[in-house]
């Protein structure tokens, strides 16, 4: 069964895969791990714009790893995740440290990089060196559920095993992992790990799967025990808590105050607005903090927001000030332009929010 799925995967990725993806068709590592982490949780199409704008301004290792953390912030802005980011450059700065600015080729040296785990790691030196090593992402999890009947939650740690031995049980080829050695296994490998990212993406899809096109439906057990929409086992269930906080447009001579987000914790580095407590008294916080005499308060319509473990409801709350005393606010707090505040590196809802208002 391993080398007659492989090689179906094969043969329908040579005819119906994705091909011309910006990252494809290169073995530039730096490249091809770019992009990875950028798929991390994001779909391609929203990857590829901000896949050119960052190589265009990052275009290796060597110039990310020396450029200032706000300023790959401001390009990663709107994708989220944004530790991702900030482990994309730290990682830059300990290849530099560690390798030389060469990206290493050995999977255990790659996933101790920050930001990078077993199946991303997989995946780079696959695409990048041919190494005959397994992946295991969400799409890849789906598929390998669906097709061997694995009953569970993927996220469990048994389910999650059982299917890595699986994965590795499909890999093409019968040499131990490691680099390829010569172009054609090289080759093969990295078409097989693109094949079974592709079929996840394209026909195994969640919702509604095209399993009357996939090319490994005839011995699917799902399909044949007709349980495709049951596996793999959805995630228990948990309400999710909820916080609100307000946040101010303070407005001053035409420029709206943003403050910089601590290093650690939710958006860590970018720039975003000032918040304070829903049941604050608005006008005395800011006198307190910022020493300045408010205007009128203008309430602007909520902005909700999921996070992974919470949901989070913004009050915005528009406050023209009367005037800035010298020496006001404090380290981290900054005056901007509008235009500067949208090419500022914000949090997807405080974008949207200065995007309306």
């Amino acid at each position: 069964m391993k080398s007659d799925f492989a090689a179906r995967l094969l043969a329908w990725h040579k005819r119906h895969g994705r091909h011309d993806l910006p990252w494809q068709r290169t073995r530039d590592a730096y490249r091809i791990w770019v992009a990875e982490i950028m798929l991390q949780q994001t779909q391609v199409a929203a990857v590829i714009p901000y896949y050119q704008r960052f190589l265009e301004r990052f275009p290796d290792i060597a110039t990310l790893a020396g450029a200032p953390q706000d300023e790959a912030l401001r390009l990663w802005s709107g994708l989220g995740y944004y530790s991702r980011a900030r482990n994309l450059q730290r990682a830059a700065q300990l290849v530099q440290e560690r390798h030389g600015g060469a990206f290493p080729r050995a999977l255990d040296d790659i996933e101790a990089l920050p930001g990078i785990g077993r199946s991303t790691a997989a995946a780079i030196a696959a695409f990048a060196y041919g190494t005959r090593a397994a992946i295991l992402d969400g799409n890849v999890k789906r598929v390998l559920a669906r097709h061997r009947g694995v009953d569970g939650w993927t996220g469990t740690p048994a389910v999650e095993a059982k299917l890595w031995r699986i994965a590795e049980s499909l890999l093409p080829g019968d040499a131990p992992a490691g680099p390829a050695v010569a172009d054609e296994p090289a080759e093969a490998i990295a078409t097989y790990t693109q094949a079974l990212m592709d079929l996840g993406a394209t026909l195994c899809t969640r919702a509604r799967p095209r399993c009357d096109a996939c090319p490994v439906a005839g011995d699917c057990i799902a399909l044949r025990e007709q349980r495709v929409d049951a596996l793999p086992s959805p995630r228990p269930r948990k309400p999710l808590p909820r916080r609100e906080v307000r946040v101010l447009m303070l407005e001053f001579d035409g420029k709206l105050l943003l403050e910089q987000r601590p290093p650690l914790g939710i958006w860590a580095g970018l720039w975003s607005l000032p918040e304070v407590a829903v049941d604050d008294d608005v006008p005395a916080r800011v006198v307190a903090r910022f020493r300045a005499a408010p205007g009128p308060v203008e309430p602007l319509p909520a902005i909700d927001h999921g996070f992974t473990h919470f949901l989070l409801t913004m009050h915005p709350l528009r406050v023209p000030l009367r005037d800035w005393p010298p020496g006001a606010g404090a380290p981290g707090i900054q005056w901007f332009t509008r235009e500067a505040a949208m090419a500022a590196a914000l949090p997807a809802p405080i974008r949207k929010l200065l995007e309306r208002t």
